[in-house]
């Protein structure tokens, strides 16, 4: 796929995929989605780490409301179902950690696209606006999993109804974000949290998330037969022997993600 609403920076393992419509804060037209699917589910398989970032001021404003034809003839759900299920589902299935670095806004189905990130670093400026109840719709885009989640279910409901700006250190104290840096240390920091994913275990790095994930509708025992079927797959990694390897050495591990 020749990408037009996208740019590719890949590099040492790290493919970086930028949303590239700044012009209208990186709107969500359906050949965008279709792009980024493309992209995640490609680099997924050939990079140790997908981030995914906006270009300008702006991460994500949301669906683009002037892409299509009248409102008459917009099918809200075929657009869910063909084209934005199929993203998220790319990124949360991802094998490769992945990372959204949060430049800017991220309102409407933009927030909800950056938080089906494992991991989101956000520059303190940046801020979530669930936008959807300021047109008459619903949260999507996943966000009626992530938010209950992520912040409770009063959060969730409040800031919906709403449509709140929650800013990066409030998204941070809440649980909904990994962690916001000041934007003068921002990109140095984000480079050093990238090239630490990397170069990890990335085999470990899968299980973790499956791990994570699963544990909140497994029972106990579920989960602890979970762990060691996972346990069993990352002993029998290179990585493990060279993190034992490394350990006894007194050394840093040099990880093959395998």
């Amino acid at each position: 796929m020749n990408y037009e609403n996208i740019l590719i920076e890949y590099e040492n393992s790290v493919a970086t995929i930028i949303l590239n419509r700044p012009n209208v804060m990186n709107a969500l037209n359906s050949q965008m989605r279709a792009e980024l699917t493309d992209a995640v589910t490609r680099y997924s398989k050939e990079a140790r780490v997908v981030v995914l970032t906006g270009s300008g001021s702006a991460f994500c404003s949301g669906q683009d409301l002037g892409d299509g034809n009248s409102l008459q003839s917009v099918d809200l759900e075929r657009t869910l179902r063909d084209e934005y299920e199929p993203l998220i589902r790319a990124i949360v299935n991802s094998p490769v950690p992945t990372v959204t670095a949060l430049n800017g806004a991220a309102a409407g189905a933009g927030a909800n696209l950056a938080l089906a990130a494992d991991i989101v670093i956000a520059k303190s400026s940046a801020y979530f606006v669930q936008a959807f109840s300021r047109i008459g719709l619903i949260p999507d885009v996943g966000g009626t999993y992530f938010l209950p989640r992520a912040m409770g279910l009063a959060k969730a409901i409040g800031s919906s109804i709403f449509a709140d700006k929650i800013m990066a250190a409030e998204a941070h104290e809440i649980g909904l974000i990994y962690e916001y840096i000041e934007d003068d240390d921002y990109d140095i920091h984000l480079k050093s949290r990238v090239e630490y994913l990397a170069n990890g275990p990335t085999v470990a790095f899968a299980g973790i998330k499956d791990a994570m994930r699963k544990s909140l509708t497994n029972t106990l025992d579920e989960q602890l037969e979970l762990e060691a079927k996972l346990q069993k797959k990352c002993g029998n990694t290179r990585d493990f022997q060279e993190g034992v390897l490394a350990f006894h050495e007194k050394r840093d591990a040099k990880f093959e993600g395998r």
